[in-house]
């Protein structure tokens, strides 16, 4: 876990830096999730899982819960050094997404909060060891930009991501999962959105 960045996190009033950015902030509900990502500061590949994914929600008893794990938002250096598309290795960029995910099965095996819907890429094709967020790389559409796992406790990203966001524990996941399901069993829809922020944003 990156303390830094939870640290900030636990204080963060994500309602308000939501609103203020124009993002939907849900807070009418219980179970009706609001799930951000914070994507560590700086664009070196650390290849570590140093960004965070925020659960907040109202729980069954009416309290208002934060759940914070440790993930990445970017992708692995092995997928960097050897891009699955030839424009590129995709990263998301930073805004929020309405409803473009959906409860399903990542690579067929296991479920996960798979896209259904289009989100925005950078693509980073020089192959070095640095993330490019240029403006210009930015494309429109599904790529399996999925929330899923690691391993047990993962500590280094390398091929768990290709632009995925990614929680590194398992147990963890298992727990967002949960939630998910919660949402959907409290009439919630099945569709969920997830909304990527940076550290400078808290």
């Amino acid at each position: 876990m990156n303390e830094k960045l939870y640290n900030k996190a636990s204080k963060a009033d994500f309602s308000k830096i939501l609103v203020n950015k124009g993002y939907a902030y849900f807070n009418k509900g219980k179970y009706n999730l609001n799930i951000i990502g914070i994507r560590n500061a700086g664009n070196n590949i650390t290849n570590k899982f140093d960004d965070i994914i925020v659960v907040e929600y109202i729980d069954v008893y009416g309290i208002k819960t934060r759940e914070i794990f440790s993930a990445t938002t970017d992708p692995g250096l092995s997928n960097i050094k050897k891009p699955l598309s030839r424009k590129g290795c995709a990263i998301l960029v930073p805004g929020q997404y309405r409803g473009c995910w959906t409860i399903g099965y990542h690579k067929g095996k296991y479920e996960a909060l798979v896209q259904s819907k289009p989100v925005k890429v950078y693509r980073d094709g020089d192959l070095d060891n640095t993330y490019d967020f240029n403006p210009k790389t930015i494309e429109e559409g599904i790529y399996g930009i999925n929330i899923h796992k690691a391993g047990n406790n993962s500590t280094i990203v390398n091929g768990w991501s290709a632009g995925c966001q990614v929680l590194a524990n398992r147990r963890d996941f298992d727990k967002l999962m949960k939630l998910a399901h919660r949402q959907y069993s409290n009439g919630y829809g099945k569709t969920f959105t997830y909304t990527l922020i940076n550290e400078e944003d808290l």
